[in-house]
C-alpha cells in the first residue's frame, strides 16, 4: 500500500510563502486523485486542493483560490502545494491524501503550518 509523507511546513509571517511536499512510497494509481486537507485546532478537517494524478486537473477550495497552487511530479512520485499570500486562518496541520476508486483512502501524518499575524 502507498504511504505518504508530508514536509515543508513551518512558521511564516502573514503574506509569506510556503511550499509543502508529499512524497509517496509505492506506485500511485493512474486513477488516483491526490488531495490536500488541513485541520486547525478545534475545527474539522477541510478540503484545500486536489489534482488528478493522470491528467493534472486541479480543484481548489474557494478560500485558497488564487493563492495556492497544487501540482505533482509523477517522476518523483511527489505532490506539492505552493501557498502564497498566507493568512493566519491558513494555519493548521496539512495532510495529503490519496483517493483511488474502490480502494481505502491513504493519509499522510501531516505537517504543521503556522502563519503569524
Amino acid at each position: 500500500q502507498v504511504q505518504l509523507a508530508e514536509s515543508g511546513g513551518g512558521l511564516v509571517q502573514a503574506g509569506g510563502i510556503l511550499r509543502l511536499s508529499c512524497v509517496a512510497s509505492g506506485a500511485i494509481a493512474s486513477s488516483a486523485t491526490m488531495n490536500w486537507f488541513r485541520q486547525a485546532p478545534g475545527k474539522e478537517r477541510e478540503f484545500v486542493a486536489a489534482i488528478t494524478w493522470a491528467a493534472a486537473i486541479t480543484f481548489y477550495a474557494d478560500s485558497v483560490k488564487g493563492r495556492f497552487t497544487v501540482s505533482r511530479d509523477k517522476g518523483k512520485n511527489t505532490l506539492y502545494l505552493e501557498m502564497k499570500s498566507l493568512k493566519s486562518e491558513d494555519s493548521g496541520v496539512y495532510h495529503c491524501n490519496a483517493a483511488v476508486p474502490t480502494q481505502k483512502s491513504v493519509w499522510g501524518q501531516g505537517t504543521q503550518v503556522t502563519v503569524s499575524a
